[in-house]
C-alpha cells in the first residue's frame, strides 16, 4: 500500500449535501477550480496525498486518505466562505467501508437530489481527473473510483434507475412548461454554457418547441459554438445587462462565486421567471425578491413528482443489489492488498534459493517444460488464491517453497 495509506480504514469522505442544508448554505462551501487547486498545494503541505473533490448543485464533498476527518474539513473550509464551526454541525463523516459504499451510492445516482441523475457521473470523472493531474490518485484511489464508474455504468445498463428523462435540467424546463403559457412568444436567455447549461440548452430546444433562445458565456467561443449546433443566437458577456432586462424567462447556470443577475438590471423592467441552476446562487438575494420576478432554485426544482420518479423508485433494489456486488469485489481487492508485502518476500526468498548454486533446480523434472521465472509467478500466484480463501498468509510460506522445490 501507499506509505501514507495503512489500511482502508484511513480512507474518509465529510461532505454536505441536500439532504441537511439548503442551496444557499451549501453555495457557501462549493469549490470551483482554482479554491481546488489551492486545497491540493494546502493537502501536500498537510502531508496529504490521495484525495479528490466532488462539488456539484446538491453537494460538497471530499473523498481522502488522512488520520483524521478534520483534516478534509479544514481543506474545504480554508478555501470556502463558509466557516469550520457551521461545516462540522452539517456534515457527514465516513470512514472505510461505509465510505466507500457511499461513493457507489453517489455514482448511481441513489443519493442524487433527484433520483437516478446521471450526471453525477460526469461530475465524478472531472472531479477524479482534476485530483489526477494534481498527482493525488494513487493506486487504491484510481482502483475505487474505475470501480465505482463500472458499478454506475452496470446499474444504467441493467436497471431503469435512470429511464426517462428526469435531472435538474430537465426539471426546469418541466417547470417552464407547467407555469408559462405561449413559450413561443417568450424570449428566454440562457446565462452559462458549461455542462449544466449545455444540457439545459438541449432540453430547453427539445422539449419547449422554440428556438427564442439567447445563450451568454463568459467564454464566448463556448457560446458561439453551442448556438450554431442548436441553430440558436448568442451574445458576448458584456451585454448580459440588456439581455437580463429584455428577456422572459431567464436561466443562470454560470457557477460564480458572485452573483451574475443583478436587481440593477431587472427593477422596473416586466415580468420575468429566473430559474438559478446555480451554486452557490448566482441570483442577487434582492433580485430575488423584486415584485416582477419569480424565482426558483435548484432545490425548489428537485421537488418535482412524477411518473418517471415513481417508476426509478421501483429500480433502487436492483441497482442496490448490483452495487453490493461491486462493493464486495472492491473490498476483496483491498483485503489481497495487505498480504502483497509477504507475497513480495516470498517471491524474492524464492529468487534467492534458485540463485543458490546449492539447489540445482532447473535440473528438476518439473522445471524441464517451463523457466524457473515462470514456476516461481505459478507458486506466488497459488499463495495467493491460498490466502484469498483461507485469509491466514503466515501457515502457507513454507508451504509455497516446498512446493517450489518438489
Amino acid at each position: 500500500m501507499h506509505a501514507q495509506e495503512k489500511s482502508i480504514n484511513d480512507f474518509w469522505i465529510v461532505g454536505i449535501n441536500y439532504r441537511k442544508s439548503e442551496a444557499s448554505v451549501r453555495g457557501k462551501y462549493a469549490i470551483n477550480n482554482e479554491q481546488s487547486t489551492r486545497i491540493f498545494a494546502m493537502a501536500s503541505e498537510m502531508g496529504l496525498r490521495q484525495l479528490f473533490i466532488l462539488s456539484t448543485c446538491n453537494r460538497t464533498e471530499i473523498y481522502g486518505v488522512a488520520e483524521n476527518p478534520i483534516q478534509l474539513m479544514e481543506l474545504i473550509c480554508s478555501q470556502s466562505e463558509g466557516n469550520l464551526e457551521t461545516f462540522a454541525k452539517m456534515a457527514y463523516v465516513k470512514n472505510g467501508a461505509e465510505a466507500v459504499e457511499h461513493l457507489f451510492s453517489v455514482g448511481a445516482g441513489l443519493d442524487s437530489q433527484i433520483l437516478g441523475d446521471y450526471e453525477i457521473l460526469g461530475q465524478i470523472k472531472l472531479a477524479a481527473k482534476a485530483a489526477k493531474e494534481q498527482g493525488f490518485i494513487c493506486p487504491f484511489m484510481e482502483r475505487l473510483l474505475n470501480s465505482v464508474l463500472q458499478s454506475s455504468k452496470a446499474v444504467k445498463t441493467h436497471t431503469s434507475l435512470s429511464g426517462g428523462t428526469v435531472s435538474v435540467s430537465f426539471a426546469a424546463v418541466q417547470y417552464i412548461k407547467e407555469h408559462i403559457s405561449e413559450i413561443a412568444d417568450k424570449k428566454i436567455l440562457l446565462a452559462g454554457t458549461g455542462k449544466i447549461g449545455r444540457n439545459t440548452c438541449k432540453n430547453l430546444v427539445d422539449y419547449l418547441d422554440t428556438r427564442n433562445i439567447t445563450l451568454v458565456n463568459r467564454t464566448a467561443e463556448k457560446a458561439a459554438a453551442l448556438a450554431e449546433e442548436m441553430q440558436l443566437s448568442y451574445k458576448p458577456v458584456e451585454n448580459m445587462n440588456e439581455e437580463v432586462a429584455s428577456a422572459d424567462i431567464i436561466l443562470v447556470a454560470t457557477n460564480s462565486q458572485e452573483p451574475t443577475i443583478l436587481a440593477k438590471d431587472l427593477e422596473g423592467e416586466g415580468a420575468k421567471l429566473i430559474i438559478d441552476l446555480s451554486v452557490p446562487c448566482n441570483v442577487e438575494l434582492a433580485a430575488q425578491s423584486l415584485p416582477n420576478v419569480s424565482f426558483v432554485n435548484v432545490d425548489q426544482l428537485s421537488k418535482i413528482k412524477d411518473e418517471t420518479l415513481q417508476m426509478r423508485q421501483g429500480e433502487v433494489p436492483k441497482a442496490v443489489a448490483i452495487i453490493k456486488e461491486h462493493v464486495a469485489e472492491f473490498m476483496e481487492w483491498c483485503d489481497m492488498r495487505k498480504h502483497v508485502p509477504i507475497l513480495k518476500e516470498v517471491k524474492c526468498k524464492l529468487q534467492e534459493l534458485h540463485a543458490n548454486a546449492g539447489f540445482a533446480f532447473q535440473d528438476a523434472n518439473n522445471f524441464k517444460s517451463e523457466h524457473p521465472e515462470e514456476k516461481i509467478q505459478k507458486v506466488i500466484n497459488t499463495l495467493a488464491l491460498k490466502i484469498r480463501r483461507n485469509n491466514t498468509a503466515g501457515c502457507h510460506f513454507i508451504e509455497a517453497i516446498n512446493e517450489f522445490i518438489a
